[in-house]
């Protein structure tokens, strides 16, 4: 049994039928020449080799009596695959616009809280050979960084499958556990006490890290200064109580073409990203509403994982970016993000130790979820002010090839999480030379999400023509 961290209990307590809290992703496979086997009962097969080797297919809620506190992870009596695998065939001639529609549709329903919080779903009917793979797990269960560890336990190098063995110390599927009402209650108690302890050993450093703003010296720019952010973002169409039909596109980028503009203008990959996204949002907003004279801000995860840290939960904080949008200019905008980016980077460096992941519970189930269920109901999301306009999410993936069930793995894109008053998502990872992008969105705020996609391939190319001019002078 394991007590889920205050984070992650966090994305169940906010979770309604509106917002789902899951993440997922789509992946295009490509089956081998002369293939006549079973795709389906292939996969089946393989996850039932590697889910000892990813504890987190395996566990499952239990609650505490009255729900007056986190639940814990306990070990599942049995991993039904064929309900936690299933089967779709897209009508013909099975497009690409046919598969995101289906991924959408897949993305909407919330995860049946009494299982293992995952599924697969297969989904055949592509041209060529391919094959749709979608997987959705919950945020509950794992962050980004804990999600690309799990692709390198279930996913292979070569086209034939490596033989697991089952690693020292790997739960056995069937081993279940069903503890008692007062081992939940005392498991609650234990992990709530541990945190108030944390927390109070925290507090002469919080203290340092809530004052050092005001002790730095007035010419000390070390810190990566960038013009404040204003409290709360401009109001735009994204930015509305969302419902629960959601739409889904995607969009790839060459990384090697965004690492060469990251090289020109002496930024990062990361900055880049974030100005493609901007350049995106100005030419999508132009056609719908209008751009705010504000920039738009962005939220932006940053990773608070220890080098090699592989546990499977979430250990992660939001920063707030500018995406400078209401800079003209592309290569200006960039430059722009690059000072906020830095900022909230040292942000970050001065106050990690202190930002938690983990805190106590006693009490937070009734009150998160009675928040955010009144806030949905209000359709306050409307009017209120938010602190950004999108989350924007970048994750570094595996950088070679690699194949699935014998299936070689062509293409990569996430799928994320629209909130409350943040109707659309934004999420991007690498995979073999390629970034992918997914955006996710309540039909509510964009019934067309393919606009933005293609938005952020123009976005990209505007870069990298003024950086090849650069260049050639």
């Amino acid at each position: 049994m394991k007590m889920l961290s205050g984070l992650d209990g966090l994305f169940l307590h906010l979770e309604t039928a509106e917002t789902p809290m899951h993440v997922a992703s789509l992946s295009l496979l490509e089956l081998p020449k002369g293939y006549r086997g079973d795709f389906l009962a292939d996969v089946k097969r393989l996850y039932a080799a590697r889910i000892p080797l990813v504890p987190a297919l395996s566990r499952q809620l239990a609650e505490e009596p009255l729900q007056f506190a986190n639940p814990a992870w306990v070990q599942a009596d049995d991993i039904d695959l064929d309900y936690h695998i299933r089967h779709v065939v897209l009508p013909k001639p099975g497009t690409r616009a046919q598969l995101e529609a289906c991924v959408a549709q897949l993305h909407a329903v919330p995860l049946d809280r009494t299982r293992p919080l995952w599924t697969v779903t297969i989904i055949e009917g592509l041209p060529k050979r391919q094959v749709g793979y979608y997987t959705s797990i919950h945020h509950a269960v794992l962050d980004g960084e804990a999600a690309v560890e799990m692709v390198k336990a279930l996913y292979d190098v070569t086209p034939r499958p490596r033989s697991v063995a089952r690693t020292s110390g790997a739960p056995a599927v069937g081993h279940a556990e069903h503890p008692s009402p007062v081992d939940l209650i005392e498991g609650a108690l234990r992990h709530d006490v541990a945190q108030v302890v944390k927390f109070v050993r925290l507090l002469p450093e919080i203290a340092r890290a809530v004052t050092a703003p005001w002790r730095a010296a007035p010419e000390d720019t070390s810190s990566g200064s960038a013009p404040s952010l204003p409290s709360f973002a401009p109001r735009t169409p994204l930015n509305v109580a969302v419902t629960r039909d959601r739409a889904f596109a995607t969009a790839s980028i060459p990384l090697a073409e965004v690492q060469q503009i990251a090289q020109v203008q002496q930024c990062t990959v990361n900055d880049v990203v974030l100005a493609i996204c901007a350049g995106a949002l100005r030419r999508y907003l132009a056609h719908h509403g209008g751009v705010p004279e504000q920039a738009l801000i962005a939220g932006i995860p940053m990773s608070l994982r220890e080098q090699g840290d592989a546990e499977y939960t979430t250990q992660a904080t939001a920063a707030r970016v500018s995406l400078a949008t209401d800079i003209v200019d592309p290569v200006r905008r960039l430059h722009a993000i690059h000072e906020s980016t830095c900022a909230a980077k040292a942000a970050l460096t001065r106050t990690k130790s202190i930002r938690p992941t983990d805190f106590p519970t006693l009490g937070m189930p009734w009150l998160l979820h009675g928040l955010a269920s009144l806030y949905e109901r209000s359709q306050i999301a409307n009017v209120a002010p938010m602190p950004f306009n999108l989350v924007v999410s970048n994750i570094r993936g595996p950088s070679v090839p690699l194949y699935f069930a014998g299936a070689r793995m062509v293409g990569y894109w996430p799928v994320s999480i629209v909130g409350q008053g943040l109707g659309v998502n934004i999420t991007v990872e690498s995979y073999a030379g390629v970034l992918g992008f997914g955006v996710v969105a309540a039909t509510n705020a964009m019934r067309d999400p393919r606009q933005l996609a293609d938005a952020l391939v123009a976005a990209h190319e505007q870069l990298l023509r003024r950086c090849d001019r650069a260049e050639a002078a």
